[in-house]
């Protein structure tokens, strides 16, 4: 699901890059946008699943309330500095022509970094109440983003607004609505962590189920004409489009379920490859497509060619994860043959 997600993301920064500005409107840039507004969710509510993932073994090893909270938040503190360190080198790498405002730009790491800071206190309840309190997080801050919205930010620093509310600009991913993301795929990971391999199938039944009845309902509710916000936007922080992706997520989520489990053959897989490889391809291929590298290409490109330059990078990008996970067992074999004593079974 993961590697979904990050096909998705190439596909729609490198239509972003290279296609030419008076072909913005067309329907192969249009729907590649459309398309791409669903890598973003994705990442975060998979992040959350993890999140969840690593709460549920918390819960078993550690008693200490306190503990599986500091735990959680160091993992969060982690994701923060990698997303600094991710602006760090997009800066360096934009020299002599950077701009001291790239450092501060809140991107979709920086997001994840701060929500899941905040959904660490879950940690300190128990697995049943940790799902619900999940799920309630995740409503509070997708039902508050329109009034969040609504306040006067003008007197704030522009970064600090940037973290909590929808920006005038593109390319930033505010704790309101973007954080319910994490929340919800938080308690979806916890759920599944907790199911037996028997009952799995029957889960993912009804995953699929409330996956299809979110998007049917928030449509819905969204279409009508009158609602409770006086301004909600339903790009930037409408609760509805919120639903609406979640339920596409469980949709996908159950979709790789099935495929991974019933149709796909045993062995290479480059899009669990790009899965597990997700941060490291984000990182390049950012600056691949947006660097000095492909400067000739930006906005220069018709919809197909951009297609094509499209295939190519994900192509680049299957060979990097490769030569990652390659390397990353022989390192581990040469550490082990260097750390172990002589005469002890391997």
């Amino acid at each position: 699901m993961r590697g979904l997600a990050v096909i998705i993301m190439i596909q729609c920064h490198a239509f972003n890059s290279f296609t030419r500005v008076d072909l913005r409107e067309s329907s192969g840039y249009v729907l590649s946008q459309f398309v791409g507004g669903m890598a973003a969710p994705l990442f975060l509510f998979m992040a959350g699943m993890t999140f969840g993932f690593q709460m549920e073994s918390l819960g078993l090893r550690e008693p200490s309330r306190l503990r599986r909270w500091f735990v959680s938040l160091r993992r969060a503190g982690y994701i923060l500095t990698i997303a600094y360190l991710f602006r760090l080198t997009n800066w360096l790498g934009s020299l002599p022509n950077a701009k001291v405002e790239e450092l501060l730009k809140v991107d979709i790491l920086n997001c994840m970094g701060l929500a899941m800071a905040a959904f660490a206190l879950v940690a300190l309840f128990d697995s049943n109440d940790r799902v619900r309190y999940a799920l309630l997080g995740g409503l509070v801050v997708a039902s508050a983003a329109p009034v969040m919205s609504g306040f006067d930010w003008s007197g704030v620093w522009p970064w600090l607004r940037d973290y909590l509310v929808p920006s005038p600009l593109r390319g930033r991913f505010p704790f309101f609505p973007c954080a319910s993301y994490i929340g919800f795929g938080l308690a979806a990971g916890a759920v599944i962590k907790r199911t037996t391999a028997e009952r799995m199938d029957r889960l993912m039944q009804w995953v699929v189920l409330l996956g299809f009845a979110l998007v049917l309902g928030a449509e819905y509710f969204t279409s009508l004409p009158y609602s409770v916000y006086s301004n909600a936007d339903f790009w930037r922080n409408s609760p509805g489009l919120i639903l609406i992706r979640v339920g596409i997520a469980l949709v996908l989520l159950a979709g790789a379920y099935l495929w991974t489990e019933y149709c796909a053959p045993l062995g290479w897989s480059w899009i669990e490859n790009f899965g597990k490889t997700s941060l490291l391809v984000y990182w390049v291929h950012v600056v691949l497509v947006y660097g000095d590298w492909t400067k000739p290409l930006r906005y220069a490109l018709t919809v197909f060619q951009a297609g094509l330059a499209t295939v190519g990078v994900i192509v680049l990008m299957v060979a990097l994860a490769e030569l990652r996970l390659r390397w990353r067992p022989t390192k581990g074999q040469r550490w082990k043959a260097g750390t172990t004593v002589a005469g002890a079974p391997a």
